[in-house]
């Protein structure tokens, strides 16, 4: 059944949920993050957006689109064997993509309202960014919420929890991001630009740095959303017994 976490509790709860499906995120990020990750290799590789521009854009909307359905998939793997229900790699694709538009909007006024605040001064920028943080999985997880009910629904889940939800990204960029700079830092020093071109002018080295980067950054991002998913669930037990609902869910169902 499930219960009010503490902040450890939803870090434990969310690594957990990794390990146990890493198969089927690994999938999702493999194919989601892999196919821009190459195209952005070979653009490198061939000299850059100038050279090829068609090519450059080619990698922009893949990038995009792809990002997008891997953000709705890693929800719905996570949401659903967080409920019990674990899904497959594929049923997890399937569901996602009726979600990209809406993903698309949610993201750009996320985008759009984070940057005014920053522009006003930090502190509503970092209000807003996590008070609108749950946006996402709230408008993949309630189907009949329309893109800007998502920022609503986010802010208001989050109401009186935002200390909580912001120490909780500090140790997510302390555990995820930090050793994702640390390690592409390294690469990009032991491989300087200098170390050799390749025949269409790229270099050996950056390409090398994106390669590596694309790879460990393509494992880091199924967690953020494992983090942000059982948030959501959390919150919702909290605030709206969503516990009590879903027993009484299967226990009519049964």
């Amino acid at each position: 059944m499930l219960r009010p976490l503490t902040v450890g509790e939803i870090l434990d709860t969310s690594f957990s949920l990794y390990r146990r499906h890493f198969g089927a995120l690994a999938t999702v990020a493999l194919v989601c993050t892999g196919i821009p990750l190459v195209l952005r290799m070979f653009l490198e590789a061939s000299g850059g957006f100038l050279v090829r521009p068609g090519l450059g854009i080619l990698y922009a909307l893949s990038l995009v689109v792809l990002n997008l359905v891997a953000t709705a998939a890693t929800v719905f793997i996570v949401s659903e064997s967080y409920l019990g229900r674990p899904i497959s790699a594929r049923e997890a694709l399937r569901r996602s993509t009726p979600y990209v538009g809406r993903i698309l909007i949610v993201s750009l006024l996320m985008t759009l309202a984070v940057g005014l605040g920053f522009l006003l001064l930090l502190v509503p920028g970092v209000i807003l960014a996590v008070g609108l943080v749950l946006a996402i999985p709230a408008v993949v997880l309630e189907p009949r919420t329309s893109a800007s009910g998502a920022l609503s629904r986010s802010w208001e889940l989050t109401r009186g929890a935002r200390w909580r939800i912001f120490g909780l990204g500090v140790v997510l960029l302390v555990l995820l991001y930090v050793p994702l700079v640390a390690i592409t830092g390294l690469f990009a020093f032991l491989l300087p630009q200098s170390a050799g071109m390749l025949s269409g002018g790229g270099s050996v080295g950056v390409v090398t740095v994106i390669a590596i980067g694309g790879l460990v950054q393509m494992f880091i991002y199924p967690l953020f959303y494992c983090v942000l998913t059982v948030t959501y669930y959390d919150l919702r037990v909290r605030k709206e017994g969503f516990d009590l609902e879903l027993l009484a869910s299967t226990l009519q169902s049964a």
